[in-house]
């Protein structure tokens, strides 16, 4: 089920009010700008229209998609089939021309599925060239079938039969500006959807989609499919203002130079995308003007481009990001953060139930010729801490790796509770009860902190529960932006996060990394209550002796793919083996 949430539960309605706003601006520029001046700013709002569906698979859901004016070229023809066979017209009268634009961008957006699928295992500029390509192929298909209203000699019917004086291009404006403002509207809140965030995350680490019980390939396809919806959509609205279109209109170039500005202006945000439209319409319109070919248009937009891509940001995003900082201190606490945080009561190392939660039998990974783990067998019992150790190289993240679904051909078994996992995605690893944490960063920083706990946590926290684990864990608020929180910070919300999803176990992959002494000593206060307090066993795969010692209720040791020593932190520790594999020869001297 598809969940909408704003970013703050109060202001739920401010995207409708600044909708309504617009519409009614839109309503007094349409009384006092003369109608025959109203045909560049109806083609601005057009082109807004594709730069925000643009913006929902470029700039969000990070894959790059050459082809935006093609599913325009889709909307409009549909639109114009319907019209010109007089489709239902008896039926809807004067709203005959929304049915058929919705119908349009229904249709344009299962094309859009379609031409998504190569991003399934595609992305950067091989799938830039595979977009172009199918840009390519529309623009030859609509040169040689042309479409239906310049086929049969006739224009459409404009829609609530507006005609020639108020209704007619000032009747367009406004259409055009109620239109924007919808789809302005409906991508915002599709932004802070869990559509969103998936969209945010996969484009940020697709692994840490996958480990967030979210599927990586429904994240793409849901981009490609309402980006292509929305083209649809202003392929639609653009025939409404011609009413008639030509191929000439939806040329691969002008896709290209519409890729660019989405780039350079940060599409995602709706009124980047306006400014897009902008530049889209004006910047020839100069040219024209000054008798310059239009063709140096599209230099222009090729500068601009290069420039955003070689620095990686966008004009949008810089700006934010500078108001964004001014107000850091006042977002984040000057008292959020473990090592400033208020001492918690000692708690005892966890004793488990005696029930095994994660039982690991025989498991075997093999790359080639070289075995990287060999018949391990663990079993973690419910609410304990397993902590398990190694040297470099030991095979330590191998098998997390297959324990999450991210290497499935293994020998062996693994069952969680009694359902074996194995040959299963990650994702549904994640959502059955299995989650992990990484070594490197994969927490998002277009999202805020609570959209991130929200997405992770798929609806198994409530508000209220959030709240009490970021304090908990020394965490920033919901409402601060995670592009202001440091790293260190951000893999303790990555904890955070994972155990407000509620799983059964957590493997925590050396979650201490990059933190200061004292932090390592209040994560580990907060840790040994994890299981009683939220009822989470924990698998802990850390480097960090000091840390597994202190929360630890049994410590498992791998070396060179196998299991060395396994059983409480006495007997385990106390091993000569294990001495001379993870601390060295030295030690024993």
């Amino acid at each position: 089920m598809l969940r909408v949430r704003v970013a703050s539960q109060e202001k739920w309605w401010l995207p409708l009010a600044i909708g309504g706003i617009a519409i009614a601006i839109g309503i007094i520029i349409a009384i006092v700008i003369p109608a025959d001046s109203l045909f560049r700013p109806t083609t601005i709002l057009v082109a807004s229209i594709s730069l925000m569906g643009l913006g929902v698979v470029t700039g969000t859901a990070g894959m790059i998609a050459l082809c935006q004016l093609s599913f325009a070229a889709v909307g409009a023809w549909i639109v114009e089939w319907f019209s010109v066979n007089d489709i239902w017209g008896n039926i809807f009268g004067n709203f005959s021309f929304v049915v058929y634009m919705l119908i349009a961008g229904v249709g344009t957006a299962a094309i859009g599925v379609i031409v998504g699928l190569p991003a399934l295992r595609l992305r950067g500029v091989n799938l830039a060239v595979i977009t172009l390509g199918i840009a390519a192929a529309f623009d030859l298909t609509l040169q040689k079938t042309s479409f239906p209203a310049l086929v049969a000699g006739k224009h459409i019917a404009r829609p609530f039969g507006l005609g020639s004086d108020f209704g007619g291009d000032k009747g367009i404006f406004i259409f055009a500006v109620v239109t924007t403002a919808l789809v302005a509207i409906a991508i915002t809140y599709l932004q802070h959807s869990r559509w969103g965030s998936s969209w945010k995350s996969v484009a940020f680490s697709e692994r840490g989609t996958a480990s967030a019980g979210t599927s990586v390939q429904v994240a793409k396809l849901t981009a490609f499919a309402v980006s292509a919806f929305v083209g649809g959509i202003a392929g639609g609205l653009f025939d409404s203002q011609i009413t008639q279109a030509n191929f000439s209109s939806f040329s691969p170039l002008q896709s290209l130079g519409m890729y660019v500005l989405s780039a350079v202006v940060g599409s995602h945000l709706i009124d980047m995308a306006l400014l897009g439209g902008i530049l889209f319409v004006v910047i020839p319109w100069i040219l024209q003007l000054l008798k310059v070919p239009l063709e140096w248009s599209t230099v222009i937009f090729g500068v601009l481009g290069i420039q955003a891509l070689t620095t990686g940001s966008n004009l949008g995003t810089d700006i934010r990001n500078g108001f964004r900082r001014r107000r850091a201190k006042a977002m984040i606490p000057t008292e959020v953060g473990l090592a400033s945080s208020q001492a918690i009561a000692a708690v005892e190392i966890p004793r488990g139930t005696g029930k095994v939660l994660l039982d690991i039998k025989g498991l075997t990974v093999e790359f080639g010729a070289v075995k990287a783990l060999t018949n391990v067998t663990l079993a973690v019992e419910e609410g304990t801490i397993l902590g398990l150790i190694g040297p470099n190289g030991a095979g330590k993240s191998t098998l997390i790796d297959a324990l999450t679904g991210f290497l499935p051909e293994h020998g062996g078994t693994v069952a969680l509770n009694g359902v074996s996992l194995d040959k299963l995605a990650p994702n549904r690893i994640a959502r059955g009860g299995l989650r992990r944490t990484y070594q490197q960063d994969r927490v998002p920083p277009t999202l805020s902190v609570g959209a991130y706990m929200r997405f992770v946590s798929r609806g198994q926290a409530k508000p209220a529960e959030i709240d009490e684990i970021l304090a908990f864990f020394a965490c920033p608020p919901v409402r601060t932006p995670l592009s202001l929180v440091d790293v260190g910070t951000r893999r303790l919300i990555e904890v955070a996060a994972s155990i407000a999803a509620k799983p059964q176990v957590l493997l925590l992959d050396e979650p201490a990394a990059g933190l200061s002494h004292d932090e390592h000593v209040a994560f580990g206060d907060r840790l040994r209550q994890v299981p009683s307090r939220y009822g989470v066993t924990i698998l802990l795969i850390e480097h960090d002796l000091d840390l597994v010692r202190s929360v630890s209720t049994s410590i498992t040791v791998l070396n060179f793919g196998e299991v060395l020593a396994s059983g409480t932190q006495e007997s385990v520790l106390s091993n000569p083996e294990v001495l001379k594999a993870y601390m060295g020869e030295t030690e024993l001297l």
